[in-house]
């Protein structure tokens, strides 16, 4: 448990990111996310709002219990200043932290708003801070608190926005667009604001660290404008190209 929770530091050495201990244990969260997703959202599709949020609530739950135990972990190994610094919900992923207890406790267009943006980043964080964690899996051992937390909560994130989806809790109202633009805009501007003040690198607007987001950080060859640009124009462009490709297929299967 000691070695698990890094307390003391860790004697394994990291397996690192593609390793088959990573991909394995990966590919376990998205089986098991993909499956309760798909049971719990075809069961409750034709449920009433009550019964479908019942899920929602309860991956609400579990999602801030395991990062607070993480956070207390980092506390007891005697890292908390530093690492309460690093680990704010500030990234695309971690913004579900909030979002997701949104979805599941508010009421109206914020609701509506909340699970829209669960809906349309839920999956894509999932699968990017799982599969495309390479500079975890490089730096911490898989079964490691560190991987396993992280795992688990973007696992948790991939579900809620799969089980939206398929248990048609999503609204996806054009009048909720902006809102959804708002949200984005709003964790945008937190972190470029605590990126100068506390020199870090949240929603990986310095640099790629190891990520997918190195592709666009090399195109631009490292460019400190044209990188931030870059990286809130594509999300802006997928949230755009998300709504349109939903509009489209309702639209067919409305015809149909």
């Amino acid at each position: 448990m000691r070695e698990f929770l890094g307390i003391g530091g860790y004697e394994r050495t990291p397996e690192g990111a593609l390793s088959w201990q990573h991909l394995t244990f990966v590919g376990l969260l998205m089986t098991a996310m993909v499956a309760f997703a798909i049971v719990l959202g075809l069961r409750n599709r034709k449920k009433g709002e009550k019964t479908k949020n019942r899920a929602l609530i309860i991956a609400a739950i579990l999602i801030d219990a395991i990062e607070i135990f993480k956070l207390v972990v980092f506390c007891a190994r005697g890292e908390g200043i530093r690492e309460m610094r690093t680990n704010l919900p500030l990234f695309l992923c971690s913004i579900q932290l909030i979002t997701i207890p949104l979805a599941a406790f508010s009421k109206g267009r914020l609701r509506e708003a909340a699970l829209d943006f669960v809906f349309i980043f839920g999956l894509l964080g999932g699968l990017l801070g799982t599969v495309g964690a390479f500079q975890n899996y490089n730096a911490y051992p898989v079964l490691g608190i560190e991987n396993v937390a992280s795992g688990l909560t973007h696992s948790i994130a991939g579900f809620a926005s799969l089980y939206i989806g398929i248990s048609g809790l999503a609204s996806m109202k054009k009048r909720n667009i902006p809102i959804t633009y708002a949200i984005f805009a709003f964790f945008v501007a937190a972190a470029l604001i605590a990126n100068a003040a506390l020199d870090y690198n949240y929603m990986f607007l310095r640099r790629g660290d190891g990520t997918p987001y190195d592709v666009l950080f090399n195109l631009v060859g490292g460019n400190p404008v044209l990188y931030p640009v870059g990286v809130v124009a594509l999300f802006v462009i997928y949230i755009a190209a998300f709504y349109a490709v939903y509009y489209l297929v309702s639209r067919k299967k409305s015809v149909q």
